[in-house]
């Protein structure tokens, strides 16, 4: 594994990020909410692009991982100038993002403020707009109280501990949500998604390929595969759906 390196952006984050040298257009991976670089389909597409001569790039958000800052100081508007940034100063020409969860969103945000710069797509599970969606809509009277009183509540995780979700993330997701307007996608689209996911239902994935606007959107739904869809098959089609989009991209 090659030594973490760091962009600091000029929002003054320190990011951490492996960048791996190779063909353009290149791949980069935009990771899920709380998560970081490490996880099994960043690395695991790493090492698609090593094998594959593929220029790759991952990176941590402020506040995950090995980057700087406290994740409760981070939001929707913050990790997509970070994902922006990144994409910015550490690749060369249009990209193709793959985009897991959250990271989803923030490569549709990407898509649209970054026009010529992005080359294709793959959403993994894709979460667009789920502060508002999943997040806030779901919020009994207690919950949402405790967050105008306190300014954060905390939700259970299937994934380790709490979730500490701020006002600050709510009020600044309905600033950077994607379904209540046009969004555009003029490139190739692959979006994934599981039918056993309890964190991101199959009516998001539907809603989104319903939604957005392109010449080349497919939706593949995977019969009891989870939010992770981090399984070998899983990951076999992520790789399949990323070098299919490539293949349009540069054919």
């Amino acid at each position: 594994m090659g030594q973490t390196e760091y962009l600091t952006t000029p929002q003054g984050r320190k990011l951490a990020y492996h960048r791996t040298p190779g063909a353009e257009p290149g791949v980069v991976f935009l990771g899920g909410f709380k998560s970081d670089m490490e996880g099994t389909k960043a690395v695991h597409l790493e090492d698609w692009a090593k094998r594959t001569g593929r220029a790759f790039l991952r990176f941590d958000y402020s506040g995950h991982g090995e980057s700087s800052g406290a994740f409760t100081d981070g939001c929707i508007g913050a990790w997509a100038e970070d994902a922006r940034a990144a994409i910015e100063a550490l690749t060369e020409g249009p990209q193709v993002l793959v985009g897991s969860s959250m990271g989803g969103w923030i490569a549709l945000l990407c898509a649209r403020e970054m026009q010529g710069k992005v080359a294709g797509l793959v959403g993994v599970a894709a979460a667009p707009d789920f502060t508002e969606d999943a997040m806030w809509a779901n919020f009994d009277a207690d919950q949402r109280a405790a967050l105008e009183r306190e300014g954060q509540v905390a939700l259970p995780s299937d994934y380790g501990e709490p979730y500490i979700i701020t006002a600050k993330l709510i009020e600044d997701g309905r600033q950077h949500m994607v379904l209540r307007s046009p969004l555009r996608l003029p490139f190739p689209v692959r979006f994934l998604q599981g039918t056993a996911d309890e964190d991101v239902e199959r009516a998001v994935a539907l809603r989104l390929l319903d939604h957005a606007e392109g010449p080349d959107m497919r939706l593949t739904l995977v019969d009891g595969a989870d939010h992770r869809f981090s399984d070998p098959d899983c990951l076999a089609l992520i790789e399949a759906s990323l070098a299919e989009v490539l293949e349009r991209v540069t054919g």
